[in-house]
């Protein structure tokens, strides 16, 4: 499979990307992956800057991953669903699929991710695409478990966990694949807590989908 992913530091912190691939390679799928990533950007300056529309016009991927800026689905969703929907545009005119990744809410803020969760489901369902949950399904382990954390220092980015969390649900929500039982060894993620965030992915999104 063939993704792009456009983003910033929310999908190339940790190698997000490779971390998905690694996954699904275990799987039995080959992940051909590329990163166009600017740090803080919103899919509007993506669009803006032009880079992105002409990977999608080239590069004949399967899928293109949109994430939005942070904060901008909580604080201004209509302008988020207008570079959603400009973006889709060209990715359906390229024969790839849409799909969108599902940020969370910072950890001192954690009441944000209702307007998050809102802002990526609506435009989703509008537009057909995939949503991939991260963002609910951190907000279900945050209030299930201590340990590990999530966020990383700045109560922003993601600590390794928490990206490899973000790894799994997308091996769910992307590829239709159970996470359960891989044991790929991940640098710097002790093999007890990869099998734990493992299964809370494939809990908490069986979980969501009942």
């Amino acid at each position: 499979m063939r993704i792009l992913f456009i983003g910033n530091s929310y999908t190339s912190r940790n190698n997000l990307p490779g971390l998905i691939a690694g996954l699904a390679s275990a799987r039995g799928t080959t992940v051909d992956h590329r990163l166009i990533s600017a740090g803080g950007a919103s899919l509007r300056q993506h669009l803006n800057a032009g880079t992105a529309l002409a990977a999608i016009a080239e590069g004949a991927y399967d899928v293109v991953v949109l994430q939005e800026q942070s904060t901008l689905p909580a604080k201004n969703a209509k302008r988020m669903h207008e570079g959603v929907r400009d973006f889709h545009t060209a990715i359906e005119a390229a024969g790839a699929r849409t799909a969108l990744y599902m940020t969370w809410a910072r950890r001192n803020a954690p009441e944000a991710q209702q307007a998050i969760t809102a802002a990526y489901a609506s435009v989703g369902a509008e537009l057909g695409a995939t949503v991939v949950p991260v963002g609910m399904v951190w907000e279900e382990f945050l209030r299930t478990y201590d340990e590990p954390v999530l966020h990383d220092a700045d109560n922003s980015h993601p600590a390794l966990a928490g990206s490899y969390l973000a790894a799994c649900v997308f091996l769910i929500a992307l590829f239709g694949e159970d996470p359960v039982g891989i044991d790929v060894p991940v640098k710097g993620l002790d093999p007890e807590t990869a099998a734990l965030l493992r299964e809370a992915a494939w809990t908490i999104c069986e979980s969501l989908a009942s």
